[in-house]
């Protein structure tokens, strides 16, 4: 897959739906789901470094997945509230090298 910006990532997502008719879920709905994903994530890595490990039946899990399902979360989230993650994260880049410069 190539270097895609922030803002292409968006409109991917953005695409995908529209061409499925679902459209985007209630703002409570993608928390859930958000947290939902987040929550699958602290599993995963309570099993690979925590005092709980996985049982034989439960399924593999990948760490890159798992994070990819939370950024697709905050992504139809924010697509939904028309925000341009791309400005917004260059916003919150310039806030932690100013504010946390010399920590």
């Amino acid at each position: 897959m190539s270097d895609r910006t922030l803002k292409e990532i968006q409109k991917q997502v953005d695409q995908w739906v529209v061409e499925t008719g679902k459209g985007y879920w209630s703002p409570h709905e993608m928390l859930a789901r958000l947290v939902e994903e987040v929550g699958e994530t602290a599993r995963l890595l309570n099993h690979l470094y925590g005092p709980k490990k996985k049982k034989e039946s439960e399924p593999a899990q990948e760490l890159s997945d798992e994070l990819a399902d939370i950024l697709f979360a905050v992504i139809c989230l924010a697509n939904s509230h028309q925000i341009d993650l791309q400005d917004a994260f260059e916003q919150v880049m310039k806030k932690y090298s100013t504010r946390d410069r010399y920590r």
